[in-house]
């Protein structure tokens, strides 16, 4: 919040995705903390990855870190951008919690519980609701990305015909669907797994669901495969509680 207030120098990074002294600075302290507390599980985190610093196994559960999600949004001056940690097991994302500092409203989700909680200014925590993705209902609520929106994208919500569309930046689109604000968020384009892990947590929490476009639920911990990045998602369609 420091550095979103007082302005930085936005640089960009090999993939040509901007980066600020805010994604590192949030990284390391971040990463500090994990790795204090649970030196025995792997961390993979959006900034050492980019640097070429990635673990060499992962095991069988791991951290995956975004530091500051929504970049542009951030660069931008607009408050939709979130910290993101989510703990995965078996190819799963367990345990996540999403931050957006701007309005201190903080997701969490683990089996079974899933909860949005108010942080005060002092970052204690004010208050906290349990949360529940809500049953399909027509027209459907549909969140899209606002810095990543695809021909793709507009096609398959047109195909949903009267969709009410609703545009925010960052993993706060999963969040969404977790409290029942919203019922789909289709992504037709690029994102990586700590870009979604800790919202897909919490939305899997809430009841409802991440599948590819295949149908399989999103897996993580995606590595060593021809053609693409290692941890890179495919396209994927994200949803509130599915119909019976």
């Amino acid at each position: 919040m420091r550095v979103f207030k007082a302005g930085c120098t936005v640089e960009s990074k090999a993939d040509s995705s901007p980066v600020t002294e805010a994604d590192r600075t949030s990284e390391r302290i971040i990463l500090e903390g994990l790795r204090a507390s649970f030196p025995d599980i792997a961390c993979v985190a959006e900034e050492e990855t980019s640097a070429g610093i990635r673990p060499g196994e992962i095991g069988r559960e791991f951290f995956l870190v975004d530091p500051l999600d929504g970049t542009k949004e951030f660069v931008n001056r607009r408050a939709d951008f979130t910290v993101n940690i989510a703990l995965i097991r078996d190819g799963v994302p367990e345990v996540g919690v999403v931050f957006a500092p701007c309005s201190g409203r903080f997701f969490s989700g683990r089996p079974g519980l899933a909860e949005t909680l108010w942080v005060g200014d002092n970052y204690t925590i004010c208050a906290r609701q349990r949360i529940g993705a809500r049953d399909p209902v027509m027209p459907p609520t549909v969140v899209a990305s606002r810095s990543h929106n695809t021909p793709e994208t507009e096609d398959y919500i047109a195909r949903l015909g009267m969709a009410e569309i609703v545009s925010v930046g960052s993993s706060l689109k999963f969040c969404l669907l977790a409290a029942g604000e919203a019922d789909l968020y289709p992504r037709f384009s690029r994102t990586m797994e700590w870009d979604t892990a800790a919202g897909d947590a919490v939305l899997r929490a809430a009841g409802g669901m991440t599948r590819t476009v295949d149908g399989a639920p999103l897996a993580y911990g995606k590595r060593n495969r021809d053609g693409d990045v290692d941890f890179s998602n495919p396209f994927f369609i994200a949803r509130g509680r599915e119909p019976a």
